[in-house]
Order: structure tokens, then sequence, then C-alpha cells
């Protein structure tokens, strides 16, 4: 006996309509929603033209304006200052510079300041040991400065600054100030002395700016390297006489100054707003009257935690 072969049957036309209809409505809300969804798919099956997360990240990331260095010259056992100067830096305005505040001294020798330092750095990544003998004019701006080139080879920054922990810079201010001068061949500070001869100019110790072509001349210049004892800050101007370098002297005055104390100076003056950097904050009192100026303080919430007046 032969079977013959079960049959079924045919589906009416209505019946494939309403099979039909929900797969048509699905691909048109897919096409009308996600309408480059069949270009993305064709671009992620071809390896070679897909484009990484890491591709995307570079193009759309908004590079700073200007990549700064502040060195703050300082000793291995100033821990208070250190301190002080972290926090009056952590609470200023947003700019749009890349700013680095290093504190920058020589080679750690006592014990307590080996371990004490150590921990800082763990917990900061702010600090900066130059190989040298710790001094104030005996070279240390000169190894500061020579330094940088092998330590930032990678990626260098438009200017360097050297500052002392006594001076209160305001970031916001020195970042929009540098954005309208020259990236090469600048040196940029407090010009000393008020009065005299172009011959004989040079920026304040208590801070000043350099571009990073002057930064890689000195690490190589037999002028810089031969003479590099002295005052520090007339010594840098000196080096760059002598060389026939930073052709663009940028005179601050009066937004860079000392804490004012009678008389009035060219360099000493009471507390502007267009302050760039306050030098001689030599105790906690100046520090505080120059933050209060300032109103650092102004951010701080209230809190059952604290009562302050």
């Amino acid at each position: 006996m032969v079977m013959k072969p079960a049959s079924y049957p045919k589906p009416s036309t209505s019946t494939v309509s309403l099979i039909l209809l929900p797969l048509i409505i699905f691909i048109l809300i897919t096409l009308i929603v996600f309408p480059n969804e069949s270009k993305l798919q064709a671009a992620t099956s071809d390896c070679t033209t897909s484009t990484t997360y890491a591709d995307f990240t570079e193009r759309v990331k908004v590079k700073p304006d200007i990549r700064l260095l502040i060195g703050v010259l300082t000793l291995p056992g100033n821990y208070e200052r250190r301190n002080l100067v972290r926090l009056a830096y952590g609470f200023q305005p947003e700019h749009s510079g890349h700013v680095d505040v290093k504190f920058v001294f020589c080679n750690v020798t006592k014990e307590e300041d080996i371990v004490l330092v150590a921990l800082e750095i763990m917990k900061y990544d702010d600090i900066i040991i130059l190989d040298c003998a710790e001094n104030m004019d005996g070279g240390k701006t000169y190894t500061y400065f020579s330094s940088l080139p092998k330590i930032f080879d990678d990626e260098p920054y438009d200017y360097v600054m050297k500052t002392d922990d006594d001076t209160y810079l305001r970031l916001n201010n020195l970042v929009d100030t540098l954005k309208r001068l020259p990236r090469e061949s600048l040196y940029f500070g407090l010009m000393t002395p008020c009065f005299g001869t172009k011959a004989d100019h040079y920026m304040s110790g208590m801070g000043y700016v350099v571009s990073w072509d002057l930064v890689e001349w000195i690490s190589t210049s037999d002028v810089a390297r031969s003479h590099h004892t002295g005052p520090e800050d007339l010594i840098t101007g000196k080096w760059f006489r002598d060389g026939g370098k930073a052709v663009h002297m940028y005179d601050a005055t009066p937004a860079m100054y000392d804490y004012f104390q009678p008389p009035h100076l060219c360099y000493r003056h009471e507390f502007i707003p267009d302050t760039v950097a306050v030098h001689k904050l030599k105790d906690n009192q100046r520090w505080v009257r120059t933050l209060k100026y300032f109103n650092v303080t102004d951010g701080l919430k209230p809190s059952k935690l604290y009562h302050l007046p």
C-alpha cells in the first residue's frame, strides 16, 4: 500500500496578510527611527573602515589653550607651607589652560623628610626632586630649568614658570594673560628694576614665565651652564641678554607686586582686582588677608558639621 504525502490546506490571502502586516510595520518603524542603522552595520562589518573609540575621543577632545608648568621652589621640610599653597591653588575659578603646579627642591637627605616627602608624592604626585644640593642662589634655578626637557620630553609645555612658596598666583588671570602673548622667546614677569636702562632689566624672582624654547636653550647653553650662581632672578635675565634670547619681554606691573607695607613703591602696593601674583606672603596672617581679599572661601556651604563666623 502506497502512502500519499499528507496534504495541508493552503492559507488564504487574508491569512497571509495578517502574518506579513506586523513584519512590514516593524520594518517601516525601523527605517524611520533608525535611518542610518544600515550604514552603521555596513561600517562595523568592515574592520578596515571602522572607527575606534580612541579615534573618536581624539577628535572630540578639546585641547587647552596653553600648557603651563609652575615650579614652586621650596624646601623639603616646608610641609605646612606646601599644604597651604595646595589649598590656595585648589579653590580657584576654572580657566581654559592646562596648569600643573609642582613643588621643586633638591636631593632629600634627612631621614624624616625621606619618609614624609614619599607620603606626599604618593598622595599628591606634585613634587619634583632635582639632583643637586639644596641652595638658594647656588644654581638651583638653573638645575630646575635645565632638567625639564628630559623630564617632560614626551609632552612639553608651552610655558614654564619659576616661583616661590611665598607667592600667591591667581591662575585664571595668569592664563588669560599668557594666552595673548607669544609662545616663543617669551620672558614674562615683574620687570626689575622699575627704573633703569633696558640693558639691566630682569624679571623678579617672585615668579617669572619663560617659553619652552627658552627652557630648551637653557638646558644646552654654555652661557647658562658657565654662569649659574648668584641672585637667581638677576642671573636668569643675564643669560637671555648674553645669549641674545628672550626677544619678547613683558612687564606685568602692576598686576604682580609685593604684599603692601608702606611706603608705596612701583612693585609694592595694595591689592587690586586684576592681580596675577602677590609676593612676600611670609606668614599665615599675610596669606589669610590675601585669600580673604580675593574671596577664596565664599564657596563654603552651610552645614551642621561646623559653624564659622
